[in-house]
């Protein structure tokens, strides 16, 4: 029985190979919605390499899970920079990335469970989602300082946002059967009741 294996790259080309296991690890974990169930053996496979090359790049499965939830909080915050970016004023820069972090959490129920429930999370921590804590400081800051919601301390609000927004998105993922309005609406209701913005 021939087993298929994949060419090797070519010299100097390993962080190709490091970057093809995370991609695969990406797909896996959103798949399983469960960091437990990722095994560096079944990430080998599915690359079509030795463990052993698994091994040479991450020395444990908490290694690599890592790695992917930093690329995956990467994508994350792009694509709320890029929503942001379009948007005419700070309040709707706030709202579209939020949104942004919606679509996003909708799209990949099982990444956005790894990414917040993670036992890598509680053993190891992810010190890079502190980027989207400052980006989303900044926003309400920019909001507060346009004067489209009353002054505040921005940490403060930010941080009850990103409480009402991941609690949201969580229980949406971990209780689809409940009769949830539209994301879009208790989005809102959120930026309103907590930020102050105007509807």
């Amino acid at each position: 029985m021939t087993e298929n294996r994949r060419r090797p790259n070519a010299r100097g080309q390993g962080e190709l190979l490091r970057e093809e296991i995370v991609t695969a690890a990406v797909r896996m974990l959103d798949e399983l919605a469960d960091d437990e169930a990722l095994s560096l053996r079944a990430v080998a496979r599915e690359v079509s390499i030795a463990a052993t090359s698994v091994y040479l790049h991450f020395p444990d499965r908490d290694a690599l899970v890592l790695a992917a939830m930093q690329r995956c909080h990467e994508e994350l915050v792009g694509a709320g920079d890029a929503a942001a970016a379009e948007a005419p004023d700070p309040a709707t820069a706030l709202r579209a990335r939020i949104l942004t972090q919606a679509a996003w959490a909708r799209e990949h129920p099982g990444l956005y469970k790894v990414l917040h429930e993670s036992k890598v999370h509680r053993r190891l921590g992810m010190p890079f989602k502190e980027v989207m804590v400052a980006r989303t400081i900044a926003a309400v800051q920019a909001c507060m300082d346009a004067g489209l919601a009353p002054a505040d301390d921005a940490t403060t609000v930010a941080i009850d946002l990103r409480t009402a927004v991941n609690g949201m998105l969580a229980q949406r993922i971990n209780e689809p059967d409940l009769p949830w309005p539209p994301a879009v609406e208790q989005v809102d209701r959120f930026l309103v009741k907590l930020v102050g913005l105007r509807r």
